[in-house]
C-alpha cells in the first residue's frame, strides 16, 4: 500500500495543494465576513444574510477542504515517511496544527454569530484575519525553502 502512495506522490501533492488553496480561501474570507457581521444589527436582514454566508462557507468549503488537505498530506507522509525525519517538516506540521486550531476558533465564532452571542468587535476580527496569513507564510516557507 505504501508503494502505491509513493508511486502516486505527485498526484497526492496536486490534490493536497488544491485542498489547501480551497481551505485558505475560506480561512482568509471568513474573518472578513465577521468584521462586517460584528457591525450589523442583531436580527437585521444583513445579519441574517451573514449567518447564511458564514455557515455555508464553513460547512461546504472550509471543513471539507481542511479534511482533504489533512488526508492528502498524511498520505504523502505515508508514501514518503523519510520526510518525518526532516526538521523543516516538524515546523511545517506545527504551523498546520496551529492553522487547524485557528479553523476551530473560526468555527466557534460561526456558532456564536448564529446564536446572536458574538461579543467581539470588528477590530478584533480584523486582527484575527491576519492569523491565517502569518501561518500560511510559515507553512509555505517551510515546505518550499526548507530552511533547516
Amino acid at each position: 500500500m505504501q508503494e502505491f502512495f509513493s508511486l502516486n506522490y505527485e498526484w497526492l501533492r496536486a490534490l493536497h495543494i488544491i485542498a489547501v488553496i480551497s481551505w485558505m480561501a475560506g480561512m482568509l474570507y471568513l474573518p472578513r465576513l465577521f468584521v462586517y457581521h460584528a457591525d450589523s444589527e442583531i436580527g437585521s436582514d444583513k445579519s441574517e444574510t451573514f449567518k447564511i454566508m458564514e455557515r455555508r462557507l464553513m460547512k461546504i468549503i472550509m471543513n471539507p477542504a481542511m479534511i482533504l488537505a489533512w488526508i492528502f498530506g498524511l498520505l504523502m507522509l505515508y508514501g514518503n515517511p523519510g520526510l518525518l525525519s526532516e526538521p523543516w517538516m516538524h515546523a511545517k506540521l506545527l504551523f498546520v496544527v496551529l492553522m487547524s486550531g485557528s479553523h476551530g476558533m473560526l468555527s466557534k465564532h460561526v456558532r456564536k454569530f448564529a446564536a446572536d452571542e458574538n461579543q467581539k468587535s470588528a477590530k478584533f476580527f480584523r486582527i484575527v484575519n491576519e492569523v491565517p496569513t502569518v501561518l500560511m507564510i510559515g507553512i509555505v516557507i517551510f515546505a518550499v525553502v526548507q530552511p533547516f
